[in-house]
């Protein structure tokens, strides 16, 4: 088999197989890979004519199977997509805009409105562009002329300093997470994937690339539904839904409100979930329910692609032990390391490092926090060779398989979502009439608390602050506070407010 080196090779070795099948479905809408093959070499061709060529596009299009080909469009011209999420604040849209120096903008007629208030050379809606005549001279030149260390897309997580990181990944690493994936979690051309996850986010691509490589469907859950959790389901089992990748948080809205005691996910054999953990209760009723379907539980961050553990649930665990992440996918290494930069010793924590394929080129025009993250691994002193540093402590258990234990600094997992608290303290001191200000976590009930010093009402600051950050960002309660509380060396005491925001 000829090795690949850019994703399009998936669409297009699919297409010529199944041109009718469809690949990509909201349960209204469908799209197959024929039409998806036909609409993104069409929003290729308009991309690459207007000159665009190994830049950024911005795609302002909700989760609907048109943003697919609006991806994979601007991907064949050459150039990596980065999609804003149409609830996000304007000026983190802005933040974003200015950082990856986008001329172009691709917006369906729902986000055409919210694009226009954004000063770039082209806004393009993708109705219209979509129906380009494809010029397949002007596509093979722009392939002749790519490699698999090209850049695919930018993806933005939180910044410690207020403005989002954005990570750049390239063909070689979305194709080695690929097909590591498919492997380790077994999908075919039967699966049918119940996608849960914002397209804004690199979630997605553990249904979107295989759902390309090996001609599979995926479909977009309409976001209102994980509200109503018995609809959720009767939208599984009306869809033939068999395999779904969803957050903790998700899973546990549906068995905590009661929704598996009164419908059952019929089709549902795969059942892989990740970002936080999973509460053994909760597990247990996914578990009890769906006895005959395959569990896995998935660990990685955005810098190295996607996930990069997994451990399917094959023994029953004590009533005391966390779920495990298991063992690296296939072509990826896990190093712990200690104290001083050596490796963990056997039973000892140690931060959880990432080597391998799967790690992203970095960070988009910031060095500084690409050469903090990403760095020489220090057990080998012979060659260049580069690892991640997750922040995450992690140990190996009796079994031999790695375990997650907590992180190493303020960054979090909430909602599903990686978040860096100094992101929000940054933004609550852009507000008018604060001047001190410390987010903390309380795990237990999962919310983010905020601590301020300042004139402004705690009411009107949360109102300021969803102006300028994600919804899931936004702290659930603001204390208002004559002083933070300090250490002994002068800084601000985050243990004292933790403790406070847990009722200690």
């Amino acid at each position: 088999m000829k090795r690949k080196k850019n994703i399009l090779e998936y669409l297009e070795d699919t297409v010529l197989r199944v041109p009718q099948k469809t690949a990509f479905s909201n349960g209204k809408e469908d799209m197959s890979f024929g039409e998806l093959y036909r609409a993104s070499r069409a929003v290729g061709t308009e991309l690459a004519r207007l000159g665009l060529r190994g830049e950024a596009v911005a795609v302002f299009m909700d989760k609907h199977p048109n943003a697919m080909a609006a991806f994979f469009g601007t991907i064949y011209a050459g150039c990596f997509y980065v999609c804003i999420d149409s609830a996000m604040p304007e000026e983190r849209v802005r933040l974003i805009l200015e950082n990856v120096s986008a001329r172009a903008i691709i917006a369906d007629a729902k986000g055409m409105a919210k694009a226009s208030k954004f000063e770039t050379e082209y806004i393009l809606r993708f109705e219209e562009i979509a129906r380009t005549e494809e010029d397949a001279g002007i596509l093979s030149d722009v392939r002749r002329r790519q490699i698999d260390t090209d850049p695919i897309y930018v993806v933005f997580t939180s910044g410690s300093t207020g403005v989002p990181k954005g990570v750049v990944a390239c063909h070689r690493s979305v194709i080695d997470y690929t097909e590591a994936l498919c492997e380790a979690l077994g999908f075919s051309e039967n699966t049918v994937f119940g996608n849960q996850t914002p397209l804004y986010f690199d979630a997605p691509l553990k249904e979107i690339m295989p759902t390309l490589m090996l001609g599979a469907t995926t479909y977009f859950i309409p976001k209102m539904l994980f509200s109503f959790p018995v609809k959720l389901v009767e939208y599984l089992n009306t869809n033939k839904i068999n395999t779904i990748c969803w957050v903790v948080s998700a899973l546990v809205q549906v068995s905590t409100l009661g929704a598996l005691d009164v419908t059952r996910p019929e089709y549902l054999t795969t059942v892989a979930f990740g970002s936080e953990v999973f509460p053994k209760k909760d597990y247990k009723i996914w578990r009890d329910t769906l006895p005959n379907a395959r569990f896995f539980n998935l660990y990685g961050p955005t810098e190295a692609t996607g996930m990069s553990c997994f451990w399917r649930a094959e023994r029953e665990l004590c009533e005391d032990e966390p779920i495990p992440i298991g063992e690296p996918f296939d072509n990826t290494d896990i190093i712990l390391l200690g104290d001083g930069g050596r490796e963990a010793a056997e039973g000892e924590e140690g931060e959880i490092c990432i080597r391998g394929t799967c790690l992203t080129m970095g960070y988009y025009g910031n060095d500084e926090k690409t050469s903090e993250a990403f760095v020489q691994n220090p057990l080998n002193r012979a060659y260049p060779e580069l690892i991640y540093r997750t922040g995450d402590i992690g140990r190996y258990n009796e079994y031999g398989e790695l375990v997650f234990v907590t992180r190493r600094d303020s960054q979090i997992k909430h909602m599903g979502h990686r978040i860096e608290l100094g992101e929000i303290d940054s933004s609550v001191l852009k507000c008018g009439g604060t001047a001190r200000a410390c987010s903390v976590y309380d795990g237990d009930k999962k919310r983010i608390v905020l601590f301020y010093v300042g004139e402004l009402d705690p009411s009107e600051l949360q109102k300021q602050l969803a102006q300028r950050l994600p919804r899931y960002m936004l702290p659930a309660e603001a204390v208002r506070l004559d002083s933070l509380p300090l250490t002994d060396n002068g800084k601000t005491d985050r243990r004292k407010l933790k403790d406070m925001a847990c009722g200690n």
